[in-house]
């Protein structure tokens, strides 16, 4: 879940807090019917455990048994804890802890969240390699990771050892990473992929939780479904034949049955017997092998993924411009860009779904689908037979440390481009190895070898890395990202994502076709996209998602019309944009144990005009986390728009007082100084936030104006040539240096700023009425 802030003069901070999506076509201006309810499924599946299932799938849990999955979480016993629990010691950040045994029990000693030294009973265990972490227990329910792990790993390999995973973080009590804070809390954060039917039950008036589990571990009917049907069935018990059809499944993970892949001797590649026309099986895995907010406990088995989870797109703080991992993004997000799913692949034609290893050892795995003689070789692969290069993983699949020990295999499955690195830096799997060479060394080999990539195919690097810079032609690039229905969902949602507001020739056309595309997360970055939009654009093509099929994109379209478009609906639309209201709130109530929820919620509250409300919702997000910063800017804007500037001051500089680091708030606040008009004191606000965040060109820019208002033009100039060198297409950033080269007679450089804005933007009105005025063009 990311914590994006977005600060304007006067504007909300808004959260990025976990919504989803899928398509839905439908007239953009006709008045929208409800949905019919679907019929009660009968009976209702309850859990039944996986010992129910053993019984007839002896083998497919003998294969279960051992595996990551079932070793998932455990309680913490002689069998389970793998970490030195003989007075071993551990120094970090100042604090030695230590662990050791008593009466049975695992007992660590280390800093809580006072800072003091107290002895915690370890009640489980949480994985099993190539790290384990440890989970204690608080009276309020709450049950908190510890971020001292124990390194699994074998000692040759610098493993059996206690280690922290922020090493270089020097995090100390109060910190949001502490380990006794929200960040590290198992119920929200971790909860829901290590266990079966997690319900996370929080009590937000008690602010305690009441989580529950059908089994402690990832269990058959974590990915099957219920199963008390299917034994009904399979027993020929009650009106079992009722269930003849499905065999008593929600789900059924049958897309690999039945079906072949044969390798074409022309490519020496493998084509699927039958083409995968369902996503059943990358559904189930992806809530919890992709980057993903949980939205509510109301998962239910051979739904879309999206109805109960936001799945992250490619976001720049996640994933780099060609899509390659960033962040700990888990497998999803890479995999559903590869060629490998276009083609149909699903995780278990590599992956054996219970034991979860591949079907095949190394290259063997590859192998399945690509002729060896002509891919495993040396004419092929460049690299010696045998050697570390010549792994089909190495190139197609570099990995990236996580946790401090735990290399994550990249499984967007693309061709190695050293050229990309050299131009727009990001990482190739060439350097990855050869480390000490340059990214021009391994671009100028691989162009020897005649390595060129596909046309089209994972080719939108260039564009999101224009779009991410504002640079000249990025929207008509990123449109045709957009437009190609070739490409992946996640990508053409990644491009809408960057797509520089709505305004621009092509765009709001493209828009509104995604809005009928049949992935929702296409169209769940349609509705966010236009959620920027005016009143009436909102109105004309966001109303028909307020019915779409899940609940995240009809969540995501009343959040959008909430406010000012509220006036131009219908009474039809209005009973939709309720009821759909009511799910985005729900949404948010269930993320009640996070600074998020509460600050959303607080956002719908100022937009619908009730300012207690949204006072209220803001505070309870800053008692949650006094270092959310947004919660604070967006609390402080509400006593601005009232006519308060003395408590928007004051609240802001309570914000600054928890975390002096955070330079939105620092910004914020020179803003509140200029409104009341104390300049000295606002230059050294604006001058602050520009320090801490030098690569935010905003906050130079105001930093400039400021400078230039008060008088001091070249500090302000200079200030904007730095910034601008940085940012060249930032638009604020030229036009500001068009205005401060006028004010110092320097013609020609007014010029040759106000050209670039119109060649970022040559449509643009207020551009061209600057360059006619300053005679460029003519």
């Amino acid at each position: 879940m990311s914590r994006r802030i977005l600060i304007g003069g006067g504007a909300l901070v808004l959260v990025a807090v976990a919504l989803a999506w899928i398509g839905w076509s439908g007239a953009i201006n006709a008045p929208v019917a409800l949905p019919t309810p679907a019929p009660a499924a009968l009976p209702s599946p309850q859990y039944v455990g996986g010992a129910a299932c053993a019984s007839c799938h002896a083998a497919e849990h003998a294969a279960w048994r051992g595996s990551d999955h079932d070793l998932a979480m455990q309680p913490a016993d002689e069998a389970s804890v793998l970490g030195d629990f003989n007075d071993a010691t551990f120094t970090y950040a100042g604090t030695t802890s230590t662990f050791s045994r008593s009466d049975g029990k695992f007992i660590v000693r280390t800093d809580g969240a006072d800072g003091v030294l107290h002895d915690y009973i370890i009640s489980y265990t949480f994985g099993v390699r190539p790290l384990q972490q440890y989970l204690v227990d608080f009276d309020d329910g709450r049950k908190q990771a510890l971020s001292i792990a124990w390194d699994a790993r074998a000692k040759e390999v610098g493993g059996q050892r206690w280690f922290h995973l922020y090493p270089n973080d020097n995090v100390k009590a109060g910190d949001w990473l502490h380990w006794t804070n929200y960040s590290q809390n198992w119920n929200f954060t971790c909860a829901e992929c290590h266990s079966t039917d997690l319900k996370k039950r929080y009590d937000a008036a008690t602010d305690t939780y009441d989580t529950t589990w059908a089994e402690i571990d990832v269990s058959c009917e974590a990915c099957h479904g219920p199963g008390s049907n299917h034994v009904g069935w399979a027993r020929r018990e009650g009106d079992w034949r009722a269930l003849d059809a499905d065999k008593g499944f929600q789900v059924a993970l049958n897309e690999r049955v039945g079906v072949s892949w044969n390798v074409v001797p022309e490519t020496g590649n493998a084509q699927r017997s039958t083409p995968r026309t369902t996503t059943r099986e990358i559904d189930t895995c992806a809530r919890c092998h992709g980057r993903a907010g949980r939205l509510t406990d109301e998962y239910v088995h051979g739904a879309s993924p999206h109805d109960s989870h936001r799945l992250s797109r490619l976001d720049a703080d996640l994933y780099h411009d060609d899509g390659q991992m960033r962040d700990e993004v888990y497998n999803w997000g890479s995999f559903v860009q590869s060629k490998m799913h276009a083609q149909g692949v699903t995780c278990s034609d590599c992956h054996d779904p219970h034991s979860l290893q591949l079907r095949a050892p190394g290259n063997a795995v590859c192998a399945q689908c690509h002729l060896p003689t002509r891919y495993d070789a040396p004419s092929h692969t460049n690299h010696v037979a045998g050697s570390a290069g010549a792994a089909c993983a190495a190139c197609h699949m570099p990995t990236t440390t996580y946790m401090v020990v735990d290399p994550r295999h990249d499984h967007s499955l693309r061709v190695p481009r050293p050229d990309l690195s050299v131009a727009l830096g990001t990482p190739n799997a060439c350097n990855s190895c050869h480390a000490r060479e340059s990214a021009q060394w391994a671009a100028d080999a691989v162009a020897a070898w005649g390595g060129a990539p596909q046309p089209g195919y994972q080719q939108f690097a260039r564009a999101f890395n224009a779009g991410a810079k504002g640079a000249p032609g990025a929207t008509d690039a990123l449109l045709a990202i957009i437009n190609d229905p070739s490409q992946p969902a996640l990508v053409r949602a990644s491009a809408i994502d960057r797509l520089d507001g709505i305004s621009s020739p092509g765009v709001l056309a493209a828009i509104a076709r995604a809005l009928a595309d049949p992935d929702p997360l296409v169209v769940l970055a349609a509705v966010e996209k236009l959620a920027g939009a005016d009143d009436e654009t909102r109105h004309r093509y966001i109303t028909a998602k307020l019915v779409a099929p899940v609940r995240s994109v009809r969540a995501a379209a009343a959040r959008a019309l909430a406010g000012s478009p509220e006036r131009l609906l219908n009474e039809i639309d209005r009973a939709a944009f309720k009821k759909a209201l009511d799910e985005y709130i729900a949404i948010q109530t269930y993320l009640a144990d996070r600074p998020e929820g509460h600050t959303n919620l607080g956002n719908l509250y100022a937009l619908r005009g009730d300012a207690a409300a949204a006072i209220a919702a803001y505070q309870r997000a800053i008692a949650i986390d006094p270092l959310f910063t947004a919660a604070f800017a967006n609390l402080a804007d509400i006593y601005r728009a009232g006519g308060d500037e003395a408590n928007a001051e004051a609240t802001l500089r309570r914000g600054i007082e928890h975390d002096p680091q955070a330079a939105a708030l620092h910004y914020a606040l020179g803003l509140a100084l200029t409104r009341q008009k104390r300049s000295p004191e606002s230059l050294t606000a604006f001058a602050t936030a520009m320090e801490l965040a030098p690569a935010d060109a905003r906050f130079a820019y105001v930093y400039a104006v400021a400078l230039n208002s008060g008088g001091e033009r070249e500090r302000a100039l200079k200030s904007m040539h730095d910034t601008w060198r940085q940012s060249p297409y930032d638009r604020d950033v030229l036009s500001a240096l068009v205005f401060f080269s006028m004010q110092a007679a320097d013609i020609d450089a007014a010029q040759t700023y106000a050209k670039q804005l119109l060649e970022l933007e040559p449509h643009n009105a207020e551009y061209q009425k600057m360059a006619k005025q300053l005679g460029v063009g003519e």
